[in-house]
C-alpha cells in the first residue's frame, strides 16, 4: 500500500506523517495499553500496594503519583516560546477564538454530553467535567507540528491556557460541578467537591511545572542560545513526559484495577462522551478558522488546541479533590486512552481537509503519494 506523504509547508521533502514521531511517540497507544495492563496485573498481586503507595503524600496526592504527574508536565511547558506571546497575542480572530472555545464552549459541551450520557454515573459524570475544564498544553503540541499547523501559535495558546487554567480553574470547577447544575434542577457535588483541594492541586501541578518550564527556557537560552536549547536539550528530556505519563497510569491502573475488571461497561461509557467531544470540538473548530479567514496553519492550530484536553491537569485535580481510588479519576484516566489515537487521526483529517478547503493557501502541506 502507498503511504499518505505530507510536505512541510515550510520546506523539505515529505516524510509519512506517523514517521515523523519518535518511534516512543508514534508507539503512544500501545504503551499506554501496556501501563494499564501492567498495572492491573500489579494491583491484582500485590493488593497491599495502595497503602504503600499512599504511605506518603503532597496535598492529598500520594508521593509517587505527585512525581510522575509533574514529571509529566515540565518538558512539555519547557518547550513554550513565552517571549513570543506579543506576536501571536496580536492576532486578535485567533485568540478570541482559543479562548471563547477553550474556556466557554469546551467546558459547556463536555457539561452537556456527561449529563446526556452519564445521568445515571455521578462521579464518572464529575470527572469528565473537570477533564473538559482542563485545556490542552500537553500533546497537543506534537499533533499541531504533524500536521503542519503554526507552531508559534500553538506555543502561545498553550501558554496563555496555562496562566488561565492557574488563575480559573477552581472557580469553573465550582460553577460546572455546583452551580449550574443548582440552577438547572439537577443534583450538584457539594458533599464531595472542593474548590480549595482544586487551587492546591492546580498550583502545584500546573503552577510548579509552568514556572520551572519558564526559568528553564529562559536560563537556557540565556547561557547556550536557542539553537543549542531547542536541538540538543529539549529532545533530552522530552521523553521524560512519556515516562511520567506512562507511570501515573500504571499507578493509577494499580489502584483503580477492581474498578475497571469488575464494571468493564461503565469504562466505554466514559469513552462515549469523550469520543463525541474530541469529533465535534475539532470539527467544529476547523470549520470556525475557515470561515473566519485563519488560514490553514492557524486553522490547524486552533483545532487542535480547542479539541486537546490536559487529562494529566484532571488526572490531578481529580485525585486531589475526590481520591485516587474515585469514579471522577477513573475518568480522566480513561481520557489518554481515547484522545491519543484520536488525535493522530485527526492529524490525518487536518492535511486532507487543509488540500481540499484552503486551495491556494501557502500553509497548506502538499501531498504525494509513494509508489
Amino acid at each position: 500500500m502507498s503511504d499518505l506523504v505530507a510536505e512541510d509547508a515550510r520546506g523539505g521533502t515529505g516524510t509519512p506523517v506517523l514517521a515523523r514521531l519518535s518511534p516512543l511517540d508514534r508507539l503512544l497507544p500501545v504503551w499506554i495499553l501496556a501501563a494499564m495492563a501492567l498495572g492491573l496485573l500489579l494491583g491484582r498481586l500485590l493488593p497491599g500496594l495502595g497503602e504503600v503507595l499512599q504511605a506518603v503524600e503532597v496535598g492529598s496526592v500520594s508521593l509517587p503519583i505527585a512525581v510522575g504527574l509533574l514529571l509529566m508536565m515540565y518538558p512539555v511547558l519547557a518547550k513554550v516560546r513565552y517571549a513570543e506571546t506579543g506576536r501571536v497575542a496580536a492576532d486578535r480572530r485567533l485568540m478570541v477564538s482559543s479562548l471563547v472555545l477553550n474556556w466557554l464552549v469546551g467546558p459547556a459541551l463536555m457539561f452537556a454530553l456527561a449529563w446526556l450520557l452519564l445521568p445515571d454515573q455521578p462521579e464518572h459524570r464529575a470527572g469528565l467535567i473537570v477533564v473538559g475544564l482542563a485545556r490542552c498544553i500537553a500533546m497537543v503540541l506534537i499533533w499541531n507540528d504533524l500536521a503542519c499547523g503554526d507552531r508559534e501559535a500553538a506555543a502561545v495558546l498553550v501558554a496563555v491556557n496555562s496562566v488561565f487554567q492557574v488563575l480559573a480553574f477552581a472557580a469553573l470547577g465550582w460553577f460546572y460541578l455546583e452551580v449550574l447544575p443548582g440552577w438547572l434542577g439537577l443534583p450538584t457535588t457539594t458533599a464531595e467537591f472542593s474548590v480549595g483541594a482544586v487551587v492546591v492541586s492546580v498550583l502545584v501541578f500546573l503552577g510548579v511545572p509552568l514556572v520551572a518550564g519558564f526559568l528553564t527556557r529562559t536560563l537556557g537560552e540565556r547561557a547556550r542560545g536557542r539553537a543549542w536549547y531547542e536541538e540538543r536539550f529539549l529532545p533530552r528530556i522530552g521523553p521524560v513526559a512519556l515516562y511520567g505519563l506512562l507511570f501515573t497510569i500504571v499507578v493509577l491502573f494499580a489502584l483503580q484495577g477492581d474498578a475497571i475488571t469488575s464494571q468493564p461497561g461503565d469504562v466505554a461509557r466514559i469513552a462515549l462522551p469523550l469520543l463525541a467531544y474530541f469529533v465535534l470540538m475539532f470539527g467544529g473548530s476547523f470549520v470556525l478558522g475557515r470561515v473566519i479567514g485563519l488560514g490553514y496553519a492557524k486553522t490547524s492550530t486552533l483545532s487542535f488546541t480547542a479539541a486537546g484536553n490536559n487529562f494529566e491537569l484532571a488526572i490531578a485535580v481529580a485525585i486531589g479533590t475526590f481520591g485516587a481510588t474515585s469514579g471522577q479519576a477513573l475518568a480522566g484516566v480513561v481520557g489518554p486512552l481515547i484522545e491519543v489515537p484520536v488525535l493522530v487521526g485527526f492529524v490525518y483529517v487536518a492535511l486532507w481537509a487543509g488540500r481540499r478547503y484552503f486551495a491556494g493557501d501557502p500553509t497548506v502541506p502538499a501531498a504525494r503519494r509513494n509508489p
